[in-house]
């Protein structure tokens, strides 16, 4: 006997057929019983047969038309999860295919429940993983997530509806439009919105039902209105309605304006259906003629659509009582691509897994790509967030091909967005035929041409005003590899050092036959640990040699002591801590330490000590003499001087570009002490500038404000 409230085994087979007369009618009913038997008397949150889920999910694909494949899929999502089905009984009964896209979505719903922001991430990567082998898994997800939405007020605690709803707002939205499922987006942002801020929602629904019931029929006779117009002007619409927008969107956007809802003034939006493309112009062209437009307002999506696939013309006109109107302008088939995304074009009889091989989903191959290249689980959710949430501004190759980029995206961005390699070997940009520089934000229509070298390699520096998650993760990458290999080039020089004091020669090969004992996969490994102060250097010697490291003999430094005889203690304070007072001390040239730094002190003949920066490439030269170096810090209650931090900047070969730059370090209390030009040619120059400054917050707040001044390409704080 049904349930009360179930849809009925025989609606679900006759909603199928009435789409696909072929579909396997036997296996959607064993299906059915299947799942139905393996639920039992299982029972949802809200008091439901549990087997009423997947069947309400199998439902809603079937009004995007899916095949039989996903409408089986979706009723026995939860069955390898939730019951005591297996797998192996599914892929018997069903065939691999049904096996491998439940399969898909069970190892989603493993990790699900959990609470922790990293599990979060590795689920988001999961289920990247899982559709792109085939896109009918998120199809079956985001069902699966829907349809939870609509029940989760039966959810007890708090703390995990908001979660839900946060994971919903922040994942499963972005991608449903990131697929052009913008009704399935809609309405998860929308029960989202209600379960995290009920109140905010509810306000909003009464204040649009008052404004409908002052408004007497005003969308109806806007829509009648748009319809004789174009009838007049010989072209008959095969629809014209006004759509209300839902709560959330409404939210977003007083959010975003900072505004009432009184202020709003667009809170319907009125769609216009033509059988054509050039009815599309044609209508454009007529409402243009009859009403004042709203400019900065017309998108024209058609011609360059969007990247999930998206077509429309948008424009907002001063509609009949003097009220702005937004209006979308479509064919019928680029509204259903609007409504269903990637669904209106799974036909069921479409069996081949290429559905995303196409253009618009070009994204998810590059969200593989930064996948590949993530350190860690969250760091990938952060990027792919940057790659999915955005709005677009369209750019243009030199040959005239379009990318769509994230709002405020740079040369940097669009040059790892034509190619991984050209973002890596970039050096400058051309942005509609003038230099500019790397962190110019592009807007709409740019034509940018990516200057490359051969030599080049990407700069940490990027990684501050890139917009797009690729690049970012390139970057990222990039900074990684170079950093492991200053570890393993430390690591190799420690261990050398450590066995030429006991007599030894050190060469890599020589932990091959420890890796297992010391617990790491290779010698590289090794070397970027010790390097990196993971792994200690005297457990490497005692595990390849088999002896215990001697002690360090302790002894006082002749130079130290040599020193203390010379300099007479004063009781003056020192802006150093970690000296005997009285002590000479000067700052080292090649990296310029001021305070905030941190820093050593190297015993030098004749001079005294030098202060250094801690990672200055000159300390090299003494690793070789560890009775040279000194334990200091900076005393901050003695800091009563300026020091002089040194910065290397590029400069645009543009009138005032210098004084632009004396004019900002002198804005910032700075004082320059010396200026040397060291390179230049016929578009940039390069020059080396001595700041005095108080500390390295405050050369710091110099350089921010440098590099947000057109005229300089690039600058940075300098060590020679």
């Amino acid at each position: 006997m049904k349930p009360s409230g179930m849809r009925r085994q025989v609606d679900l087979v006759e909603k199928i057929k009435s789409y696909d007369p072929d579909a396997d009618e036997d296996a959607i009913n064993l299906a059915y019983v299947f799942a139905m038997q393996a639920h039992g008397s299982q029972k949802r949150a809200s008091g439901d047969p549990y087997f009423s889920h997947p069947v309400e999910v199998a439902y809603f694909l079937t009004s995007l038309r899916l095949d039989t494949a996903s409408i089986i899929t979706a009723l026995l999502h939860d069955t390898v999860e939730d019951t005591e089905a297996t797998l192996e009984q599914i892929g018997d009964l069903f065939g691999e295919e049904i096996a491998a896209l439940v399969d898909g979505v069970t190892k989603l719903n493993q990790l699900e429940l959990k609470s922790e922001s990293s599990k979060q991430a590795e689920n988001f990567r999961k289920l990247l993983l899982a559709m792109s082998e085939d896109l009918r898994v998120l199809l079956v997800k985001l069902a699966d997530r829907l349809h939870n939405m609509t029940t989760i007020h039966f959810i007890k605690s708090e703390e995990k509806r908001h979660r839900i709803a946060k994971e919903t707002l922040d994942i499963y939205a972005p991608l449903a439009e990131r697929i052009g499922m913008r009704q399935m987006k809609e309405d998860l942002q929308d029960l989202s919105f209600g379960a995290l801020y009920p109140e905010a929602r509810q306000s909003i629904l009464t204040r649009m039902e008052f404004l409908r019931k002052q408004g007497g029929g005003e969308v109806e006779r806007i829509e009648k209105k748009i319809t004789d117009l174009l009838t007049a002007g010989g072209l008959e619409p095969q629809q014209v309605y006004g759509r209300e927008k839902k709560p959330f969107s409404i939210w977003q956007k007083m959010e975003m304006k900072n505004i009432p809802f009184e202020q709003l003034s667009d809170i319907v939006a009125f769609r216009v259906i033509v059988k054509s493309i050039p009815e599309c112009y044609q209508a454009l062209g007529i409402l243009h003629a009859e009403f004042h437009t709203v400019p900065g307002k017309f998108k024209d999506y058609i011609s360059t659509p969007k990247a999930n696939g998206y077509q429309s013309i948008h424009t907002s006109i001063i509609g009949p009582d003097q009220q702005k109107i937004e209006i979308q302008i479509r064919t019928q088939d680029m509204h259903d691509v609007a409504e269903y995304g990637v669904a209106a074009h799974w036909s069921y009889k479409q069996r081949e897994k290429a559905a995303h091989e196409g253009k618009q989903f070009r994204w998810i191959r590059e969200l593989l790509e930064i996948l590949e290249q993530s350190e860690d689980a969250e760091e990938f959710l952060e990027n792919t967030k940057m790659e999915m949430y955005h709005d677009q501004v369209f750019c243009f190759t030199p040959k005239g091909d379009i990318l769509a980029l994230p709002r405020g995206a740079t040369p940097v961005d669009f040059a790892f967005a034509v190619h991984s390699g050209v973002g890596r070997s970039c050096v400058g940009s051309k942005v509609n035929g003038r230099i500019v520089p790397l962190k110019t934000p592009l807007k709409n229509g740019d034509q940018v041409e990516i200057i490359t070298s051969k030599n080049a390699t990407p700069s940490p520096s990027w990684e501050r005003f890139v917009i797009t998650g690729k690049a970012r993760s390139e970057i990222r990458r990039y900074v990684r590899i170079q950093q492991r290999q200053e570890y393993i080039n430390l690591g190799r020089a420690i261990l050398v050092k450590t066995f030429k004091q006991e007599g030894k020669d050190f060469q890599d090969k020589i932990l091959e036959p420890f890796l297992n004992r010391l617990g790491k996969k290779s010698v590289e490994d090794v070397l970027a640990e010790v390097g990196e102060g993971l792994l200690g250097r005297n457990k490497v010697y005692e595990t390849v040699v088999g002896d215990v490291l001697a002690p360090p003999k302790k002894k006082t430094p002749f130079l130290i002591s040599k020193l203390k005889k010379l300099n007479v203690p004063s009781k003056a304070k020192m802006p150093i801590k970690g000296l005997i007072p009285g002590m000479a001390i000067h700052y080292a040239g090649c990296c310029h330490p001021i305070p905030g730094d941190n820093i050593v002190g190297i015993v030098t003949t004749g001079k005294g000590i030098t202060i250094h920066v801690m990672d200055c490439d000159t300390l090299e030269n003494y690793s070789d003499n560890p009775e040279r170096w000194i334990d200091v810090s900076w005393d901050a209650s003695s800091m009563n001087q300026n020091y002089v931090g040194r910065i290397r900047a590029n400069l645009l070969h543009e009138p005032a570009a210098l004084a632009t730059l004396a004019n900002v370090i002198s804005q910032e209390m700075g004082n320059i002490s010396n200026l040397k030009i060291t390179n230049r040619t016929p578009d940039f120059f390069e020059l080396l500038v001595d700041v005095e400054v108080k500390d390295s917050r405050h050369l710091n707040n110099i350089l921010a404000n440098l590099r947000s001044k057109p005229v300089v390409q690039s600058v940075e704080r300098y060590s020679s």
